[in-house]
């Protein structure tokens, strides 16, 4: 449950009656969509962490009803996923009678496991509902015991080695022979933190780079984002990013690898800067030319453009659109000719 007090927590009305540990829960969730009869099951495809869950409720829906199943995938393989995770993919998602992904990335994924499927792409909305209420740099800067002047990065959400945290890491001495930053790290590790702390120590970084390894309610976002210059997002893999949409909630640059849907959604020279994964020394020389060409200011316009243009909108259409049954056979788009380890 959101930890947030209620003033702060995202919270609608619904009926919490599914829980993914809970086989009791998945019968119970799908007596309710038997006794509904909705014109269409929206079900959200990110981790294999559902798999069991969605097996099943899936596998019921479709043998016992009429009710058509869109899924929305985050992504088709989690981005540290391997041949079980693809496995476990093609098992569940078969049964769905449409697609909306989020990259072409994944449209190539999706396409090569299901040929026949209907699959549409949609850009990732902007998450702005954390920004309605900005907080001023400098008191967002005291709060973290941060100079108000000194140029500030962010490394934000959960960290796993596919985020690429340590080559953000081996970037700092680099970067800090020109600019004198100091690093963010907010979030979660889902991993073993000791060796991203260690790395920290042995290149004497103990006073440039802070950690706040915990999870973050929604009421504190604000003060880690309105705090630093620009979000560094140095993943090795992905398809697309919530972190790089909440920067864009927040107006911030960005500066991130080209991966996945990343230049799809980072605009290079424009919203912000693009370096190929696990290259320290391109992360570094891209963080200095951000502060030396003094970029924050153009790329703050753009991002603002882009946010004020893109909505939720184009999502809700398309969900309408494959709400109805295809009105006549189509030949699907295929899959675009992708470079990636992940299409397999």
């Amino acid at each position: 449950m959101d930890p947030s007090p209620d003033e702060s927590a995202l919270r609608v009305e619904c009926d919490r009656v599914l829980t993914p540990m809970n086989p009791l829960t998945w019968w119970r969730a799908f007596r309710m969509i038997q006794r509904d009869n909705p014109d269409l099951l929206l079900l959200q495809w990110w981790t294999p962490f559902w798999s069991p869950m969605l097996f099943v409720l899936t596998r019921l829906v479709r043998r016992y009803t009429n009710v058509r199943i869109l899924f929305l995938c985050h992504h088709v393989i989690a981005p540290d996923g391997g041949m079980f995770d693809w496995y476990l993919a093609r098992r569940i998602l078969w049964r769905g009678h449409a697609f909306i992904v989020m990259s072409e990335e994944d449209f190539a994924l999706l396409r090569r496991a299901l040929p026949w499927a209907r699959i549409r792409g949609v850009t990732h909305p902007p998450y702005d509902v954390f920004s309605r209420t900005p907080l001023p740099r400098v008191e967002a800067r005291a709060r973290l015991g941060l100079d108000p002047d000194e140029p500030v990065l962010l490394f934000f959400g959960f960290v796993r080695r596919y985020k690429g945290l340590r080559h953000l890491i081996q970037a700092l001495p680099l970067i800090r022979q020109h600019v004198p930053v100091r690093l963010l790290v907010v979030g979660e590790f889902w991993e073993d933190d000791r060796p991203y702390r260690e790395l920290v120590r042995n290149l004497n970084l103990g006073d440039v780079v802070h950690f706040h390894s915990e999870y973050v309610p929604n009421e504190q976002i604000a003060v880690y984002f309105s705090a630093c210059d620009a979000v560094v997002l140095p993943y090795l893999e992905a398809t697309q990013s919530g972190v790089a949409q909440l920067a864009i909630g927040f107006e911030k640059p960005m500066i991130a690898t080209s991966v996945g849907g990343m230049p799809e959604t980072i605009h290079n020279g424009e919203t912000g800067l693009i370096v190929p994964p696990g290259d320290s020394a391109a992360l570094a020389d891209a963080v200095v030319r951000f502060f030396r060409n003094g970029l924050a200011e153009p790329f703050t316009r753009n991002i603002r453009t882009v946010r004020e243009r893109d909505s939720w909108l184009p999502l809700v259409h398309l969900i309408e659109e494959l709400a109805e049954p295809a009105s006549a056979p189509q030949t699907e788009q295929p899959a675009p000719q992708t470079a990636s380890p992940r299409v397999l």
